[in-house]
């Protein structure tokens, strides 16, 4: 019997035809199930009238439901929407939100070691920062502190070097500090103390309010872009640089450990690579806005002041001596404190050679091109 060539190839695509209809069917509920349907909460320790802080949060959000289709949704909250800015981390832990936005060195009082996790004073800028958390080690300690707290946390975010703040009297000499009370977040307030400042840790939101009644004497926040934002130019004349006790701030996406673990394995990749991108995002924004906003704050009065000589020196030395005492009675802030400061002096050795001398000449020649 002759088969029809015709009949032949019909077969032959009707065969084809049914294996990749079936092929198909397969797929399709197997795509789905790799792209479950999650929702998270996320609130950030910083008012949304900060765009780039604020935004960062956004940011990050932003990209992990593109890189899902929208199959994964965090949803942004500001501070006293769900609770306070300095809780943050604690409604993480217990599992009020799946996750928050925020420096955490604002918790160092739970655990000093939290403090390398942001920064320290006389520590890394923001390209070093960067490099410990990946590989300085860093991650890996600032995470194991914090699993008994039952979160984890990523890079999202840095300021660069902040700025040393403003104050409502000049500061001329060390003895000037003496009883200033001044808003300052982290280890910063730890190492201020013992030059006679009496720090304030006051949520973002309410320091304008505590410098213009007087409560507070001067107050650090970031930089220009966000202080003049928050107006502290009007309350306040002078402003200081640097901010010694904050090189390089990273903020981070603390996460709850069991929200964290139960994602599918390739959503923990988008989510790392999202809070990775987001933390390059908030450095370029500030890298863009800072110089305008410099300009803007001393064209309406602000004076520009650097720490005495003085003040730098006692300050470098009562933040050696409270690492070393704190490293003394504490095993994870010891652990913290090795890797952090090895690796700092390994970058002091690199940077003067090559980074700050093109930095510095840069700097001279600005204009003649």
């Amino acid at each position: 019997m002759t088969t029809n060539p015709n009949r032949r190839a019909f077969l032959k695509t009707a065969g084809l035809g049914a294996g990749a209809a079936a092929a198909t069917t397969i797929a399709a509920p197997a795509i789905a199930q790799s792209q479950p349907s999650v929702t998270w909460r996320m609130q950030s320790s910083f008012p949304n009238s900060l765009d780039t802080i604020y935004g960062t949060m956004e940011t990050f959000a932003r990209y992990v439901s593109e890189a899902t289709d929208g199959n994964f949704t965090i949803q942004t909250f500001k501070p006293g929407d769900i609770v306070g800015g300095l809780q943050v981390l604690d409604a993480v832990s217990n599992g009020t939100i799946e996750a928050g936005h925020t420096p955490l060195y604002f918790y160092f009082g739970r655990e000093p070691a939290l403090g390398f996790a942001t920064g320290v004073p006389f520590g890394l800028n923001a390209r070093q920062q960067h490099s410990w958390w990946h590989f300085g080690g860093g991650e890996g300690l600032i995470n194991e502190v914090l699993a008994p707290m039952n979160a984890i946390s990523l890079a999202c975010g840095n300021s660069g070097a902040q700025m040393g703040g403003f104050f409502r009297k000049e500061i001329n000499s060390l003895a000037d500090l003496d009883g200033l009370k001044f808003r300052i977040g982290g280890l910063g307030g730890q190492v201020m103390a013992r030059l006679g400042v009496v720090p304030q840790q006051i949520a973002p939101g309410d320091i304008y309010s505590a410098l213009e009644r007087g409560t507070i004497d001067a107050t650090e926040f970031v930089g220009p872009y966000d202080d003049l934002k928050l107006g502290f130019h009007e309350v306040a004349k002078y402003y200081y640089a640097p901010g010694f006790w904050e090189g390089g701030a990273m903020l981070h996406a603390a996460i709850n450990l069991e929200a964290w673990n139960a994602l599918p394995a390739h959503y923990q990749a988008i989510v790392r690579h999202a809070s990775e991108a987001a933390n390059n995002w908030m450095l370029a924004k500030y890298d863009a806005v800072n110089p305008g906003a410099l300009k803007e704050l001393v064209s309406k009065g602000a004076e520009l002041r650097y720490f005495p000589q003085d003040v730098m020196e006692a300050a470098l030395s009562a933040a050696n001596a409270y690492y070393d005492e704190t490293a003394a009675s504490n095993e994870a802030f010891k652990r913290s404190w090795d890797s952090y400061r090895a690796f700092r002096d390994d970058a002091l050795l690199w940077w003067p050679v090559n980074e700050l001398a093109f930095d510095n000449f840069m700097a001279r020649t600005r204009g003649r091109g």
